[in-house]
């Protein structure tokens, strides 16, 4: 018993190939999942949710879902988490409802999903925003955090701020985040995903 122990406590040190196969595909590539928040846009019109498709599929990474909702909150919270608790998405990433007038309610929405936040995507993300808009990037409301072992990154609606956010910050993190975020239900979560993947059935 204890040889068996020590193998599945030691597995995160050393002597795990499968674990580093694993992790370094994750690194090297994720499905994302794109979500743009606007009552006003159309998926014919989604600049900000075109300019992150493109530049995860550039950067060698899946589009697994693109959808376009309500700026609701009920609406973001349900998305999100349904997204985030996909076997084929690795992260979520959500456009719009960042800012301060009343119908801007991703950042509300989406914190009640989180099991931890990422404070300092949009710490720096705000720092990297005032070279561009000054003062202005008080108003923004960029979040991160992890939802069911998927990082999910919200970002405002603008192409300019989607731009910053995802060349910046999230391609150069995203594999390594979802890789760290997904590592815990790799080594101890076997039935619970065995539960999840008998409900989907």
């Amino acid at each position: 018993m204890s040889d068996h122990d020590d193998h599945q406590h030691g597995g995160h040190d050393h002597g795990h190939d499968d674990h580093d196969d694993h992790h370094h595909h994750d690194a090297e590539s994720v499905a994302a999942a794109i979500v743009t928040v606007s009552s006003s846009r159309t998926a014919d019109e989604d600049p900000a949710g075109d300019y992150v498709a493109a530049a995860f599929e550039e950067a060698g990474h899946e589009v697994a879902v693109r959808e376009l909702i309500d700026d609701d909150y009920d609406s973001v919270q349900g998305t999100v988490d349904r997204l985030a608790r996909r076997k084929d998405t690795d992260v979520v990433v959500t456009t719009g409802g960042t800012g301060v007038t009343p119908d801007d309610v991703t950042p509300e929405a989406v914190r009640g999903l989180l099991a931890k936040r990422l404070p300092g995507f949009g710490e720096l993300f705000r720092r990297l925003s005032y070279e561009e808009v000054g003062t202005r990037t008080i108003g923004s409301r960029a979040t991160a955090g992890v939802v069911s072992a998927t990082p999910v990154f919200c970002l405002p609606g603008s192409e300019n701020a989607v731009r910053l956010g995802v060349d910046e910050i999230i391609l150069s993190e995203v594999g390594h985040l979802a890789g760290l975020a997904a590592r815990g239900l790799d080594d101890g979560d076997e039935a619970e995903d065995g539960e999840e993947a008998e409900g989907e059935k």
